[in-house]
């Protein structure tokens, strides 16, 4: 499922810039502080819901206190007490908020013990309201308020009614008298409302009064107000590194991506070249540049190896193929008036041409099989045992192979058997084609790598061509059949395993140095 739902994001994910993901990114980041304001109404819905919480503390405390000063109320019994803890009724969002308490209603006077409880409480009744700020009502059992003279009800009101029943009841209700003080108190849900809370009294297992409290909610803006001029710096400056982190990141990573961009698309229609990374770049975008670099050199590099491949390619086919065809315009304008024996040296010639062709056809089919080689993982195998089979098939009465394998504790190298049976094959061919009746191969093991030496005493290698042995088609022995392509086979397959493949200098004969990986 999960994979499915990724599916369907990717086919539907918009083509975005980068510049608008950066911005888009740092906006959102920008606007946190605005998103958590949202979370503000269930602070304030926290704030309302704790004001109801000190109103039932209040009004438990002085509803306890009036049971024991009523006049005839008898003492309470000392068995264990059950706690029930009232947790919070109202809820911004969800509950009713009801009109603005009305004016009570004249009726008859008070029950005179209500009155008199209510006298008695006077005192922690003034302290109480002095400390909490509450609206603090004692009522008695009809709901008419404890006072002395004319009585006056409340006994409509649905939270006295609840509490009349012996229900503790708590309401939300709009306070007309609010004039708003701050700006931002239109934000909020809670500053014109009043949180109401009425608690029976009980006597004697009666509910002979109720205890009705009432206070605003603590205001959730009056702090924001008061601040209002660090808030107003605040998004300021949030602003400020907004755009200042834009610039960065516009620098940074967005113009020199851009760049780079460009430069690709000019270098790859011919124009143009990469340029130096920009110093305001990121590091890794600086990295890509450079990578960037070097794959453009290694592209040029390989382009002009193969134009020059393709060139000489053509040279060396256009020799054989011009010689066939001269052969075959000979015989084709002469051939019945040749003798015999001339015929048959045309014939010869074109023969030679075409075996010449078909050797380079197959050198250079292992020259691109060494090159297309590179980077495939290589095998594992035993070089003094593979010397000393193609020594013992190349050594004979007028040509000696010497090999010193350098101990017995050699490791493997990380190379097919078939590629290193070709590389000493072709080094082996190399000294006999040059006149060499000795070879001498020497094993040494350093480190990651096996180091193999190669020394001849045939005529060796002019200095002047020291330099262009590893090139293809270069030869010196273009006359007995040389076709330029067995040392840069070799080379190339020494490099495809990651080893190394030098011509060292030497008084006499020809001396190659291969470096080839140990096997892991």
């Amino acid at each position: 499922m999960i994979l499915a739902l990724k599916n369907w994001i990717k086919a539907r994910w918009p083509r975005l810039r980068l510049r608008t993901i950066v911005f888009a990114t740092l906006f959102v980041v920008a606007a946190l502080p605005g998103l958590a304001a949202m979370f503000l109404r269930v602070y304030e819905n926290t704030l309302v819901r704790q004001t109801e919480a000190e109103l039932v503390a209040q009004g438990a405390a002085l509803a306890a206190v009036a049971a024991v000063q009523w006049p005839g109320a008898a003492p309470e019994p000392s068995a264990p007490i059950a706690y029930r803890p009232e947790p919070p009724t109202i809820d911004l969002s969800s509950s009713d908020i009801l009109d603005e308490r009305p004016a009570p209603v004249p009726t008859d006077p008070a029950d005179a013990d209500a009155v008199a409880a209510a006298q008695a409480l006077a005192p922690v009744l003034a302290r109480t309201k002095q400390t909490t700020l509450s609206s603090i009502l004692l009522l008695d059992g009809d709901g008419i308020i404890a006072r002395p003279g004319p009585g006056e009800q409340l006994a409509g009101l649905p939270e006295v009614a609840a509490a009349r029943a012996g229900r503790p009841a708590t309401v939300l209700r709009r306070n007309g008298a609010y004039r708003a003080t701050y700006r931002f108190e239109w934000l909020s849900r809670a500053a014109a409302l009043r949180v109401h809370h009425a608690r029976p009294i009980v006597v004697n297992g009666k509910v002979m009064g109720v205890v009705v409290l009432s206070r605003s909610a603590r205001s959730l803006f009056k702090g924001l107000y008061a601040d209002r001029g660090k808030i107003i710096l605040g998004i300021f400056l949030v602003l400020l590194l907004l755009l200042l982190l834009t610039g960065v990141l516009s620098r940074g990573i967005v113009r020199p991506v851009e760049a780079l961009g460009r430069a690709t698309r000019d270098l790859a229609s011919g124009r143009g070249s990469l340029p130096d990374p920009p110093k305001t770049a990121a590091i890794e975008i600086q990295d890509l540049y450079r990578d960037f670099q070097r794959m453009a050199d290694a592209i040029e590099r390989r382009s002009r190896y193969l134009r020059d491949f393709a060139h000489a390619v053509s040279h060396e086919f256009k020799t054989p193929l011009s010689g066939i065809r001269g052969a075959l315009e000979i015989l084709a304008d002469h051939g019945e008036a040749m003798s015999e024996e001339d015929r048959r040296r045309f014939l010869a010639n074109a023969d030679a041409d075409a075996g010449r062709l078909a050797l380079l056809s197959t050198r250079l089919l292992e020259l691109a099989r060494a090159d297309l080689s590179q980077g495939i993982a290589s095998g594992r195998s035993d070089l003094c045992e593979i010397l000393q089979r193609v020594a013992d098939a190349q050594r004979h009465e007028r040509f000696d192979v010497v090999i010193d394998c350098g101990g017995s504790d050699l490791p493997s190298v990380s190379m097919e058997e078939a590629s290193l049976d070709a590389i000493v094959t072709a080094i082996i061919e190399n000294s006999r084609q040059a006149e060499a009746s000795r070879i001498a191969f020497r094993i040494e093991a350093k480190g990651d790598f096996v180091h193999l030496s190669a020394k001849d005493d045939g005529v060796g290698i002019p200095a002047a061509d020291r330099t262009r042995v590893f090139e293809p088609f270069f030869t010196t022995r273009r006359a007995s059949g040389g076709s330029g392509l067995g040392l840069p086979i070799v080379k190339s397959l020494v490099e495809a395993a990651g080893g190394d493949l030098r011509l060292e200098d030497s008084e006499a004969g020809a001396h190659f140095s291969l470096e080839l990986p140990v096997a892991p």
